[in-house]
């Protein structure tokens, strides 16, 4: 009887053993068609490329799915050229297509299957099958230039040859290849789905400190919401950032994560902005318009191209006069422009941008927490702050109205 007596603990042990490998066994998904933020590590251009090149990536943002991170930011991503086509015709379009197949994540090297949806900031479009399509020279102010000089040369040409030449002296044909260097950012689309063993947790925002101080909160809630351009002086950008740390921590941090210094408006950097809207190309210290806050202008400008100015990632920084933990304090204004164009009201050009702008102050945070520099996070209700309103030149203004606050290490 002895046997018998000891069969209910062997076969509890027998269940709970196979309860264990079915939990080892299982495996969380991501489905197909969830989009992935990543950023290259390695240059890739539709003149140089060949098929089954490698490409590097890392995930710039985690994926959540049902409550639960199941990849971190910083993971990294493997890939190939699938196909490079250089234009070879003043017609024809440059063509790039990127295969991903591969994600490391938890010290494993997971099958993947994703093509490019989209790329940060570009003048080229993707297409359904995830192919990067490049432009046509045609399509340039520059090019459209040349086209009316053509057609004063019909009538004067003399005057045609001496506008020729001012033009040439001035602007360059626009490059129509495709050339991304690391640093440019994209976002993938799953073709299939991603199956991981377990949650991977966020990344590096894991390690951070939770700012939960109820000062901080007071210092927050203090802080101006709005800017006011300064010609004319309108309502502009809602503050949606804090930065807690010295200017020279500040400078380090968004150099770490990418983003270039604007320079300062000026006769030579106005000309240089008009260079690149007519080329049709990136201008990554690119000026920007004087935004006040509490009537002052910012101490510094950072933003983050490719190779269109219409298109660019940009914040203001001011410095503030009260300090948090003996350390000085800036507020941000960071919106994304979306695209550009010929404003009469203001004789300028003008950048059309993303209303949502909580999604640029996501791209901030996830920017500067993915450098290392970062040692504590917070989100910090402001209940009088405006949830909706436009900037100065009449873009839609929306938000949940609550400031990131990054303390800098």
């Amino acid at each position: 009887m002895a046997p018998f007596r000891s069969f209910p603990r062997f076969a509890s042990r027998v269940v709970a053993a196979l309860c264990l490998a079915a939990a080892a066994s299982a495996a969380w998904e991501v489905p197909a068609g969830t989009v992935i933020g990543v950023r290259l590590k390695t240059k890739v251009a539709d003149a140089t490329a060949k098929p089954k090149d490698a490409v590097e990536a890392e995930v710039i943002a985690p994926v959540v799915v049902d409550g639960r991170f199941l990849v971190p930011a910083g993971a990294a991503v493997h890939g190939a050229v699938e196909s490079a086509k250089p234009a070879t015709k003043p017609d024809e379009r440059a063509a790039l297509l990127l295969d991903f197949t591969g994600i490391e994540i938890g010290g494993q090297t997971l099958k993947l299957a994703a093509k490019v949806a989209a790329v940060g900031n570009a003048r080229e479009t993707v297409d359904e099958q995830g192919q990067i399509v490049g432009i046509l020279a045609a399509e340039s102010i520059s090019s459209r230039l040349d086209q009316g000089i053509a057609r004063v040369a019909q009538r004067f040409e003399g005057l045609a040859e001496i506008l020729g030449a001012a033009k040439g002296a001035i602007l360059k044909p626009p490059d129509t290849g495709i050339a991304y260097d690391p640093g440019v950012e994209m976002e993938l689309k799953l073709t299939a789905v991603l199956r991981v063993a377990r949650e991977s947790g966020p990344g590096p925002s894991a390690k951070l400190e939770s700012l939960t101080d109820p000062d901080l909160v007071g210092l927050v809630t203090a802080q101006p919401y709005q800017t006011v351009a300064q010609n004319p002086p309108k309502p502009s950008d809602i503050t949606n950032v804090m930065l807690i740390g010295t200017r020279e921590r500040v400078e380090a941090a968004f150099q770490a994560a990418g983003w270039s210094t604007a320079a300062a408006l000026s006769a030579q950097s106005k000309l240089e902005t008009f260079r690149a809207i007519a080329e049709q190309r990136g201008y990554k210290e690119a000026p920007v318009s004087i935004l006040l806050l509490d009537g002052k202008p910012p101490d510094l400008v950072f933003e983050k191209q490719n190779n269109t100015f219409a298109q660019r990632h940009h914040l203001r920084v001011w410095l503030r006069p009260e300090g948090y933990r003996d350390l000085p304090v800036w507020m941000v204004a960071a919106t994304h422009d979306t695209g550009i164009e010929f404003s009469p009201e203001n004789r300028t050009f003008i950048h059309r941008i993303d209303p949502k702008i909580d999604r640029e102050r996501a791209k901030v945070v996830n920017d500067l927490v993915l450098t290392g520099l970062v040692q504590g996070l917070a989100l910090v209700e402001r209940p009088q702050a405006p949830k909706s309103g436009r900037n100065a030149t009449g873009d839609q203004l929306e938000t949940d109205g609550q400031m990131a606050v990054l303390q800098l290490k």
